[in-house]
């Protein structure tokens, strides 16, 4: 994941309660751990199956989609996001990002 919004969810929620932070961050890694054994049992990411991206699959665990990839026989966590925000503006605004880094190195 991107380090800068790596914990992102989990900033949001400790502004409520430090306590629920740290438990639903815990709940989560503990999932994203347990996807060793048969990443591939898990669904392919909707949005992106759509438009023919095949490679990110994800786990619904609670209100989270945790979003992954496998490469190498490796699980990369790419973004856990709350169920009820739009993947697709988030994924979007990602490759902005990831776009404008790589213009910004090729200057």
């Amino acid at each position: 994941m991107d380090k800068n919004t790596e914990y992102d969810f989990i900033e949001y929620i400790k502004t409520d309660s430090l306590r629920m932070a740290k438990d639903i961050f815990f709940e989560i890694k503990d999932q994203c751990n347990n996807l060793s054994i048969l990443p591939t049992s898990r669904r392919i990411v909707p949005e992106l199956q759509q438009v023919g991206i095949l490679k990110y699959r994800e786990l619904i665990f609670k209100r989270w989609r945790i979003v992954y990839k496998i490469e190498n026989e490796k699980v990369y966590i790419l973004i856990v996001v709350d169920s009820r925000r739009d993947i697709e503006d988030i994924l979007f605004g990602r490759l902005l990002k990831n776009n404008n880094k790589l213009l910004q190195s090729h200057i």
